[in-house]
């Protein structure tokens, strides 16, 4: 690596993952801002891929969304050394969705590491309303902050209260996320996976006493009446279908996770219920800031969410091991600098 060049974690095509010298950072865009990267949390996303799963991505690509760096030099209402969250949803600010304050669903939305290169090298430009000042955490803290947002975000879009019943399908980072912010709204919450490590790695690190291995147990646990919302973290459509029938009369079943392929329902069974059925995508601003202030005020515990630090150099070895087995594995986080 030259002194003209930075480290670029790159995954060249499905199955190969490297670390390659890019140019700096140079010919910044108006209203955009030079970050020095610190911590990156992996993700599905970027687990997808690496294994060539992912349906909206063109090779070779530098991943990397989950991101928290410190401002390079002063900049765009920034101080050099601010400790700031990136929001990797650059959006178009014209459309429908963004005039209408939805900007998680801009039409022509770019996510960092997926449509464009992301942020696992040691430096990159993003625009400065895509910055969130992080004070009061920790560079590790600040790079969990987009996945749990997710999470955030889906509840938010649930309206979930005190008191009622959900349940959480598929306990990985998101499914994760998801349930510990349906607690934080008072939620009794319920998880469901076919895998009996992750239920139990989530019981031991979260104190969910609930978990369940098929629908026809947790639903039994509640009185076989349904539940009030239902999230679906899996990204399998047998699982999302399968969901459908949890859902209690007037609830809601949220789809976090997507799937390429159409999703089928009985028609009379939904109508009958009145449910909603609710997509939710990305994240708000708001949902950033509700993260950060539960992470603040100690609600979300971020050593129990990390698994391990790893550096850059590091990746380059383990990254087809973690993709294989991500059964123990919550979030993953690649430290760069501080």
């Amino acid at each position: 690596m030259t002194q003209a060049s930075i480290p670029a974690g790159v995954v060249v095509e499905p199955g190969t993952f490297t670390v390659e010298p890019r140019p700096p950072v140079t010919n910044v865009p108006n209203g955009w801002v030079v970050l020095d990267i610190c911590a990156v949390g992996l993700c599905g996303t970027d687990y997808h891929i690496f294994e060539g799963k992912h349906p909206f991505l063109q090779y070779p690509r530098v991943i990397g969304h989950e991101l928290s760096g410190r401002v390079a030099q002063d900049a765009e209402g920034w101080r050099a050394g601010d400790l700031v969250v990136v929001n990797p949803y650059l959006s178009c600010g014209t459309c429908r969705a963004c005039r209408r304050g939805k900007p998680n669903c801009c039409v022509a939305i770019e996510v960092l590491g997926v449509h464009r290169d992301g942020g696992l090298t040691t430096q990159l430009a993003v625009p400065a309303s895509n910055l969130i000042a992080a004070d009061g955490l920790t560079p590790r803290q600040a790079a969990m902050v987009e996945f749990l947002a997710i999470g955030a975000h889906a509840v938010e879009r649930s309206g979930i209260g005190p008191g009622d019943e959900v349940l959480v399908t598929g306990v990985g980072p998101i499914g994760i996320g998801t349930a510990l912010f349906a607690r934080l709204k008072g939620a009794d919450v319920a998880l469901l996976d076919l895998n009996a490590a992750r239920l139990s790695m989530a019981a031991e690190r979260f104190d969910f006493a609930k978990g369940y291995a098929d629908i026809a147990g947790a639903l039994s646990a509640i009185g076989g009446d349904g539940f009030d919302a239902v999230f679906d973290a899996t990204g399998y459509k047998s699982a999302i279908e399968a969901g459908f029938p949890a859902i209690a009369h007037g609830g809601s079943y949220v789809l976090v996770s997507v799937v390429k392929e159409d999703i089928t329902f009985s028609d009379p069974e939904f109508h009958k219920r009145e449910m909603r059925l609710i997509g939710s995508r990305n994240a708000l601003q708001s949902d950033f800031d509700r993260v950060m202030q539960a992470i603040k005020d100690g609600l979300i515990d971020t050593d129990a969410l990390c698994s391990s630090e790893i550096s850059l150099d590091d990746l380059t070895q383990s990254f087809a091991a973690l993709s294989a087995d991500r059964a123990d594995l919550i979030k993953v986080i690649v430290q760069l600098q501080e």
